[in-house]
């Protein structure tokens, strides 16, 4: 019998090799994107001193969505996460698309989050 392949396992592998590559500095921090399906995350590290300096997710009260898990949702998070890393002074981050495909929900975060002063 064949198995299907398990696709978080696929996309952990993916993951692990995008991160060999790319890491987050005190200057240039690492833009993390979670996908769970009700929920979306993204994160500011910065790898080199372990500590995550911003963060925004669907659950973040001031948002108060209808809906947790499609595009709007993931454009609103681009936006505050952008809105907090422009408030700590960070202009220029590395993004990390965590093992996900540039497309749908991780495309709509990453777009809300250049056009509201992110630069990668």
């Amino acid at each position: 019998m064949i198995t299907k392949p398990d696709k978080n396992k696929v996309r952990k592998k993916r993951h692990a090799r995008v991160r060999a590559k790319l890491s987050g500095t005190t200057t240039r921090p690492r833009l993390n994107v979670y996908r769970s399906n009700k929920n979306i995350y993204a994160q500011l590290i910065d790898d080199l001193n372990g500590v995550t300096l911003a963060s925004a997710s669907t659950l973040d009260k001031e948002l108060n969505l209808e809906s947790n898990s499609n595009i709007d949702a993931a454009q609103k998070v681009g936006e505050l996460i952008a809105k907090r890393a422009v408030e700590k002074g960070i202009k220029a981050v590395v993004f990390d698309r965590g093992g996900y495909l540039y497309h749908g929900r991780i495309k709509a975060l990453a777009d809300a989050a250049r056009e509201n002063g992110l630069e990668f």
